[in-house]
């Protein structure tokens, strides 16, 4: 089971620095999940990469497009009262920004329902060692 911050969703849609590693990722794995608020923040991201011109807008849309296509394939975990109560735990504890710890709070949640390993993806330096902290596997090995 793969959950994927957004950091690591946006890798699957556009191509940048770790991008084929994160869909050689994705297809090893059954399950994919990310919480709701990734698909605001993917687009503003796709957004944010043509506004410093680290992205042609014609790919930005193109990868937005896709995205948009398949964020029904994705389990998605909702964002609840009980869901950011838990996160505003794990911010103090890790001291992580805010959708950081929603991030965690929906894997480890999403951990808890299924009762099975979750590997949580990520390119967020101190996201990647909550969630080691947490219990939880990560991707990559290494950042």
């Amino acid at each position: 089971m793969l959950y994927l911050d957004t950091s690591a969703l946006v890798k699957k849609y556009v191509e940048e620095t770790r991008s084929g590693e994160v869909r050689r990722c994705i297809g090893r794995h059954q399950s994919i999940a990310t919480a709701t608020i990734a698909r605001a923040e993917a687009t503003a991201t796709f957004a944010r990469a043509v506004r410093r011109g680290s992205l042609p807008e014609a790919a930005a849309r193109a990868g937005h497009q896709r995205f948009v296509r398949e964020w029904k394939t994705y389990m998605r975990i909702r964002v609840t009262e009980s869901l950011v109560a838990r996160a505003d735990d794990i911010a103090w504890a890790f001291r992580l920004r805010g959708y950081d710890a929603v991030h965690l709070a929906a894997a480890l949640e999403w951990h808890d329902r299924i009762g099975v390993e979750i590997t949580l993806a990520t390119f967020d330096e101190e996201l990647w060692q909550a969630a080691g902290e947490a219990g939880l596997d990560r991707f990559p090995d290494r950042l």
